[in-house]
């Protein structure tokens, strides 16, 4: 039986609140790997959030792949739903067409105010799908 939503107290949350709760914590100035990894699985510890962090700018600022993507894969790990990584991979793939960081980036100057706004956006539906997937 797979987890249907991610609790906080005892209000259970759908994909579209995990969603929510990733944009903050990256407007927050967490990074789309750390945002995506404690919005749907809830934990907030200092050396989880070390380890994701590594996963930014498509891992240590190379371009590679997608923090975002990186962040959902871990969460389902740890959820036990890790067989489902090469779900939220095509997910992604379907929605924009590739995963790397450098391709996605490619119409924004990097770091500018338009490219987080778009890196905002992946990381909300990067965890709306985590989320689904979780279920």
């Amino acid at each position: 039986m797979g987890i249907p939503f991610i609790r906080r107290g005892n209000k259970q949350q759908g994909a579209d609140a995990v969603g929510q709760r990733a944009g903050e914590l990256f407007d927050r100035g967490m990074n789309c790997a750390q945002a995506v990894l404690q919005a749907a699985t809830g934990r907030t510890g200092a050396e989880l959030m070390a380890v994701a962090g590594a996963f930014g700018g498509g891992i240590g600022d190379s371009r590679c792949l997608c923090g975002a993507v990186s962040g959902g894969v871990m969460a389902l790990g740890l959820r036990g739903k890790g067989d489902k990584s090469g779900a939220l991979v095509a997910a992604f793939k379907a929605d924009h067409r590739v995963t790397c960081c450098k391709a996605l980036s490619a119409p924004y100057r990097w770091l500018g105010p338009q490219h987080l706004a778009h890196c905002r956006r992946l990381t909300v539906k990067t965890a709306e799908t985590v989320a689904r997937l979780l279920k």
